[in-house]
C-alpha cells in the first residue's frame, strides 16, 4: 500500500472524474485486457449484414452533424491504448474517416463497445442482476445508428462511469495508458455503473465508499484479505443489516485454534469464551453439549464441529455484519480490534472485510439511526432497497490528475493470474482462540 495516510485522505475529499475522491489501491491481478484491435472475420460479417438491412445507409459519415462523432471515438482509442493488442486501432478509425468507410469505423465501434460489456474475469456474482450484458453488433450498431446525437452516445458510452473516465485519462495525460496496473484496474472498473446508490471496496487499497451517483460521499478504512487468503472479487446485493451477529468460527480455525485450547484446558473453556457448540450453521442452530464431541478427532481434522461465538464485546463480528449472497462466505462486519485500523497496510484478514466505522455504513444504508433495540438478540434489520455492493481490486487510481500506483498484493495485475481461493464461510480473525 502506497501512502496510504495521504491517499485514504484524498479518498475521503476528491471524487474520481466527477470530484469524487482519489486514492492510490492495490488491484488484483486483471484479466488480460479484451482484444479490441485483432481482425474478426465473423465480426466485419456482421457489420455487412447491418449495413446490406439499411440500403447501405451511412452512420457515422453521413453529415457533418455525425463526422465528428468519429473523430471523438477514434480520440478515445488513443487514451484506451492499453486495450490494443495489436496496431493501432484509433489510426485505423483515423484511415477509416479520411478514405470515407464508414463500415471500417462501425467495426471498430462493435469490437470497442463488445470489450467494454464483456464480462469480468475472476468476478463471483452472488447477484445475477448485477453483471454486465453482452450486446450483439447489431443492437450496437442500431443504438448508435439512432442516436439522436452520435457524438453524445460515443461520450456516454466510452465514459462507462467516472471512476474509469477519471483514470482513463489520467493514465492518457501521464502516458500510462499501457501500463499493466492501469490496464487491469480499468478492465476491472468496467462493471460499476454510473449511477445510483452502492458500496465499493477497494481491497487493494483497503479501502471502502459510499458512492451516490458516481460521487463518493463517505469512506474508511477496512481491513481486507491476507494475501494467503485473497478477499474475492464479487458483485452482490446487501438487503439486511445484522444486529449483535453470532460469529461462526470456520471449521478449519476450530480445529487448529479452539479444539487444541479445549484438550489442554476442558470444555470449560468454551463457555468462558462465550463459545457455543452447535449441530450445524444456518437455520435451526441447535446447541449441543461439548462433552459429547470427539476434540482429539477435532484437532487431527478427522470430525468437524460447528462453534458460534455468542454476541458481546468481544465477539469477532463486533456489534453489527452486512451479508450478501456470494460464493465464498465474505461478508462486511464489525470487529473489537480498533487498533488493527491504524496500520497502513490491512491485509490482514482470512478474506472477509472488516469495518473501521460499521455504524455510518449502518445509518447510510438504513437512512435512520442504526442502534440495534436490544443488546442480547440477533437481529436482522431489513434495507427499504437492497444496496449493490461491488468488491473489486485498483492498483492504479487518479490522484490530482495524475496517476498513484500501489503495490500489487494479490498478484493479480498479472494477465491470468486471477485465481481466487474460496474463502470459508464466516470468516475468522486470526486470534480466533483468544482466551477469556
Amino acid at each position: 500500500m502506497i501512502e496510504s495516510k495521504r491517499l485514504l485522505l484524498a479518498a475521503s475529499l476528491t471524487m474520481f472524474a466527477s470530484g469524487v475522491q482519489a486514492q492510490s489501491a492495490n488491484t488484483p491481478a486483471a484479466p488480460a485486457p479484451m482484444s479490441i484491435l485483432a481482425p474478426r472475420s465473423e465480426g466485419n460479417q456482421a457489420v455487412e449484414t447491418f449495413y446490406a438491412s439499411r440500403n447501405g445507409a451511412l452512420i457515422w459519415l453521413k453529415d457533418e452533424n455525425t463526422r465528428p462523432a468519429a473523430t471523438a471515438f477514434a480520440d478515445v482509442l488513443r487514451k484506451t491504448g492499453a486495450l490494443a493488442d495489436a496496431g493501432d486501432l484509433g489510426a485505423r478509425v483515423d484511415a477509416a474517416i479520411a478514405a470515407n468507410d464508414d463500415k471500417a469505423i462501425s467495426a471498430a465501434w462493435v469490437r470497442y463497445v463488445q470489450a467494454l460489456k464483456a464480462p469480468i474475469r475472476g468476478m463471483n456474482y452472488g447477484d445475477p442482476a448485477l453483471t454486465l450484458k453482452s450486446l450483439t453488433p447489431s443492437v450496437i450498431l442500431a443504438q448508435a445508428a439512432s442516436a439522436p446525437s452520435l457524438a453524445d452516445h460515443v461520450r456516454q458510452i466510452a465514459a462507462v462511469n467516472p471512476f474509469y473516465t477519471a483514470l482513463r485519462d489520467a493514465a492518457a495525460k501521464q502516458g500510462a495508458t499501457a501500463d499493466p496496473h492501469v490496464r487491469a484496474t480499468l478492465d476491472r472498473l468496467r462493471l460499476i455503473p454510473s449511477n445510483g446508490r452502492m458500496i465499493l471496496v477497494d481491497s487493494a487499497n483497503a479501502q471502502l465508499m459510499m458512492v451516490e451517483n458516481g460521487r463518493v460521499v463517505d469512506s474508511m478504512k477496512v481491513i481486507v484479505g491476507k494475501p494467503a487468503n485473497k478477499t474475492p472479487l464479487l458483485a452482490g446485493t446487501i438487503h439486511y443489516v445484522t444486529f449483535n451477529p453470532y460469529w461462526h468460527i470456520p471449521t478449519d480455525v476450530a480445529q487448529r485454534r479452539v479444539a487444541p485450547v479445549v484438550l489442554k484446558r476442558g470444555v470449560s473453556y468454551l463457555k468462558a469464551a462465550r463459545y457455543q457448540t452447535v449441530a450445524t450453521f444456518g437455520q435451526g442452530e441447535d446447541p449441543i453439549d461439548p462433552a459429547t464431541v470427539d476434540w482429539k478427532s477435532v484437532a487431527d481434522g478427522t470430525v468437524k464441529v460447528h462453534i458460534r461465538q455468542l454476541n458481546g464485546p468481544n465477539n469477532m463480528m463486533g456489534k453489527m455484519k452486512f451479508g450478501f449472497t456470494n460464493d465464498y462466505g465474505v461478508y462486511l462486519h464489525d470487529t473489537p480490534h480498533k487498533d488493527l485500523f491504524e496500520k497502513s497496510k490491512r491485509n490482514l484478514s482470512l478474506g472477509c472485510i472488516r469495518l473501521e466505522h460499521p455504524e455510518r455504513l449502518a445509518q447510510w444504508v438504513l437512512g435512520r439511526d442504526p442502534t440495534p433495540p436490544s443488546d442480547g438478540i440477533e437481529l436482522q434489520v431489513p434495507i427499504d432497497k437492497g444496496i449493490p455492493i461491488y468488491v473489486t481490486y485498483m492498483t492504479a487510481r487518479p490522484d490530482n490528475g495524475t496517476v498513484a500506483f500501489a503495490t500489487d498484493v494479490y498478484g493479480w495485475d498479472v494477465p491470468g493470474a486471477i485465481e481466487v481461493a474460496k474463502v470459508d464461510a464466516g470468516e475468522a480473525d486470526a486470534t480466533a482462540q483468544a482466551a477469556p
